[in-house]
């Protein structure tokens, strides 16, 4: 097998990153652009020793599930390597995308976690009469040398020239400058905050606040800071959090920690879920988002905002912390929202040093978060529950929440 090779291959599975599963010669070849049960004409792209990528050029049986792809941009009809990446399930039929997260869900929480359980994919508001489209408040479109404008091409980094943006909204979609050239600037962003209609982004320029609202509840934060980017996600993300808790194992006046807190969104969450006297703080390494967490938790006379590496809080916490701090963390419930990457193992050992109540666990990775599920089994905790939230419809991404005690 040579990159270049033209194989047909009969797909059997969802593998985790957007891609499905097929077989050559007993070697695995992951295939974009398919879907399991499928036969399909592709090509390799890359080999390594142990498997093999490759891009379906054409469906020779397809499945029930296949719809026409919902951006032409990134359809099976184009060269692999002109198809614009970041809608790599939009071929697929929303029903079963989300079967296809749920089984990547469940598989990587029994192959990292040692976990067997079922998990549900809830849709968010909207997106099935949408049929996915129009949720993205956010988009980040990249600049070639020639000053175009567009999305990267999939799994590269050559900009892609396109005519419209279907997954983000209207507002978003209507301001993105796709026909204007910008030399000297490598990438633009896109944005329809809360308040104050859609804007841009240019390049590095200096950052202005924006205001984003949950509910009755108002979020100040930097335009290019962190924000979740469908319309629906900081509400049903807030709100899963709130039920991801154990009432009965809550301590309003213990220590509780918001981890990776950005803004405070989820902080903001844990307290109007049990009241004015909530004491929590939330860590974030990103100092002008710990600035407007501040803000954002004036509320609360016991909430605090640390600019500091959640790792080196950590260890700073268990170094430092008298014996009656100690108590109030034992008590204390944990809400943690790493980056894609997972909490990692140092996070883990300080977490499970310092022992408390209840652990809430927002991923956007579901390999990261079984990993780490997986470490904390091997310390003695285990799995209350975990719910799946299809958060960006017609791509491979899922988020999940998962709670942990033990």
């Amino acid at each position: 097998m040579d990159v270049g090779d033209e194989l047909e291959l009969e797909v059997s599975n969802v593998a985790h990153g957007g891609v499905m599963v097929g077989r050559h010669e007993g070697r695995v070849v992951f295939v974009a652009d398919a879907i399991p049960g499928e036969r399909v004409r592709a090509r390799i792209g890359e080999v390594k020793k142990s498997f093999a990528r490759a891009d379906t050029l054409e469906v020779l049986d397809a499945s029930p599930h296949r719809q026409e792809h919902v951006w032409s941009a990134a359809s099976v009809d184009r060269a692999p390597a002109d198809r614009a990446g970041g809608a790599e399930f939009g071929h697929i039929d929303l029903t079963h995308q989300r079967d296809l997260k749920r089984h990547v869900l469940e598989d990587s929480l029994k192959r990292f976690g040692g976990v067997e359980t079922d998990v549900t994919v809830q849709p968010l508001p909207g997106d099935d009469e949408h049929r996915g489209l129009h949720w993205r408040t956010r988009v980040t479109l990249h600049v070639d040398d020639d000053g175009r404008v567009g999305p990267y091409a999939a799994r590269s980094h050559r900009v892609i020239a396109v005519s419209d943006l279907p997954l983000a909204t209207e507002a978003v979609e209507r301001t993105a400058p796709l026909t204007e050239r910008f030399p000297g600037t490598d990438q633009i962003g896109v944005l329809e905050p809360s308040e104050g209609g859609a804007r841009l982004i240019i390049g590095k320029q200096s950052p202005s606040t924006i205001v984003e609202r949950v509910g009755e509840r108002e979020f100040r934060l930097d335009d290019g800071g962190f924000w979740q980017v469908h319309r629906h996600a900081a509400s049903v993300l807030s709100k899963a959090v709130q039920e991801a808790i154990d009432d009965a194992t809550f301590d309003p006046r213990a220590a509780n920690l918001d981890l990776y807190g950005g803004v405070g969104l989820l902080a903001a969450a844990v307290g109007d879920r049990f009241g004015p006297t909530t004491r929590i703080t939330t860590v974030e390494s990103e100092e002008r988002a710990t600035d407007h967490a501040a803000e954002n938790l004036a509320e609360w006379v016991g909430a605090q905002a640390v600019t500091a590496r959640v790792d080196r809080y950590l260890r700073d916490l268990l170094r430092t912390s008298s014996a009656g701090e100690r108590d109030r963390l034992r008590r204390g419930t944990v809400v943690l929202d790493p980056p894609r990457s997972g909490a990692g193992k140092d996070v883990v050992a300080s977490l499970d040093e310092l022992a408390p109540a209840q652990l809430v666990y927002v991923a956007c990775d579901p390999v990261a978060l079984s990993r780490d599920v997986g470490l904390l089994r091997e310390r003695g905790w285990k799995l209350d529950g975990i719910r799946g939230f299809d958060l960006f419809p017609n791509t491979h991404h899922v988020e999940a929440v998962a709670s942990l005690s033990k």
